[in-house]
């Protein structure tokens, strides 16, 4: 019985190496692609896996890894080039040419770029026609609104800041403070980088009267032309404007806010409608371009590129990268992902169904300027706008301490990123 048991046992010890020699042969086999995406919400994220898994079912030999990092993907990001060991496809969230073209594998010969909406020619492509990423979709970013409380109180969509600060006195005296007239998530702080980024705009670039450009780039920016904004700020926290909990409230509830009618304006936009639409049918949310500041001005879109595929240029599968954005380049999947984040399609050939069409239809004639931060300021500055946003709504600093740390902040971020690029042409 002992020498049966004793043989058994050598014959199972003799098996197991060879099934595991046989998988791992099998896993050897195929070729992992890994992608990294700043996707945030849960339908943007999840017709990217069900596309992904379309795909490695179209191909059987490559396996797709995908993360989403969340707050980390920059900081990671900057790890891995750094070390200069990128994912071999990522998403370049508006920073394609300035941040990652050093990186990326120029796509020109792919056949989707006949489509390229020529609206993005100046953000993902350079004068020698390198194109740097494909174009999930692009943003128009303005100030998203409850439809239904501007059609309850009579108030027209704003095209300036007098007339958005009026729609906001309006809606807290006529709703008796029950509704939040501007609602930020500020637990996160880019809800505030997003408010000084955006309304830099109209205050600092569209209007020949103050336009800042050529002071900003070459470094001599009088930082207290941007107190404007902090003081604005402070002043709606101040008239309970906006909510009393701006600095702790989270983007998670949002959602559910919105849809029970207690809140006006906020500057979330992507699948807000939509999702909002899946919990009361009965909300209905606008988008409206970003009102003007200056007298004479005209609102403007703030936009372009949000969600891409860029392939890195010396990754060991960069054949298997651009099939895969092939894949996700074809009509029919590019339309499925613009639906999933309710923003138009980087390509001309792909008409999306998505929840602000109209909203975008009525405003196609408004321009689109690109993000403040991505052309004027240095790398890092997004976050320091975040911070400040939170320590003026909790009373830390004055609107022009706040302004002082910019420009501190802005100066050792300058000189950070010349000493950086100075090193890297070395």
């Amino acid at each position: 019985m002992k020498h049966t048991f004793v043989l058994f046992l050598s014959l199972i010890l003799l098996i197991l190496p060879g099934c595991s020699a046989e998988k791992s042969s099998a896993d050897t086999a195929k070729k992992t692609l890994t992608i990294y995406s700043t996707m945030s919400t849960d339908s943007e994220r999840d017709t990217f896996r069900k596309l992904t898994a379309a795909f490695e079912k179209e191909h059987s030999d490559i396996r797709v890894s995908l993360h989403f990092p969340g707050n980390d993907y920059e900081n990671m990001m900057r790890v891995r080039m750094a070390a200069n060991d990128l994912p071999d496809l990522f998403d370049t969230h508006g920073w394609g040419k300035i941040r990652y073209g050093e990186y990326t594998a120029d796509l020109r010969d792919m056949k989707w770029t006949e489509n390229l909406d020529p609206h993005l020619n100046s953000i993902l492509k350079n004068k020698s026609g390198k194109v740097y990423a494909y174009p999930i979709n692009q943003a128009k970013d303005g100030l998203a609104y409850n439809r239904n409380m501007l059609d309850r109180y009579d108030i027209d969509p704003p095209e300036t800041m007098d007339d958005f600060m009026k729609a906001l006195r309006t809606i807290k005296e006529k709703s008796k403070g029950k509704i939040v007239p501007f609602w930020f998530a500020g637990y996160d702080k880019s809800s505030f980088a997003q408010y000084y980024d955006q309304f830099a705009t109209p205050l600092l670039i569209t209007d020949p009267a103050h336009n800042e450009k050529k002071q900003l780039i070459n470094g001599t920016f009088q930082w207290s032309k941007f107190t404007y904004l902090s003081d604005i700020l402070k002043q709606m926290q101040k008239e309970k404007l906006i909510n009393i909990d701006a600095v702790t409230a989270k983007k998670s509830q949002l959602i559910e806010l919105m849809a029970q009618n207690k809140i006006a304006f906020t500057m979330q936009g992507g699948t807000l409608g939509h999702d909002v639409a899946q919990i009361n049918p009965n909300v209905e949310v606008g988008i409206i371009p970003t009102p003007a500041i200056h007298a004479g001005d005209a609102p403007i879109w703030i936009g372009g590129e949000r969600y891409t595929l860029a392939a890195w240029k010396d990754s060991p599968h960069l054949k298997e990268a651009k099939e895969f954005i092939s894949f996700m380049a074809r009509p029919a999947n590019a339309k499925q992902m613009a639906e999933a984040t309710s923003l138009p399609s980087g390509l001309t050939n792909v008409k999306a169904d998505i929840y602000y069409a109209n909203d975008y239809e009525h405003y196609q004639n408004v321009k689109v300027e690109p993000y403040f931060d991505r052309l004027y300021l240095p790398n890092g500055m997004w976050d320091v706008l975040g911070t400040a946003g939170q320590e003026l709504a909790a009373d830390i600093l004055t609107p022009q301490e706040i302004s002082q740390k910019l420009k501190r902040e802005y100066k050792r971020l300058r000189e950070q990123s010349e000493t950086q690029g100075a090193e890297n042409n070395e």
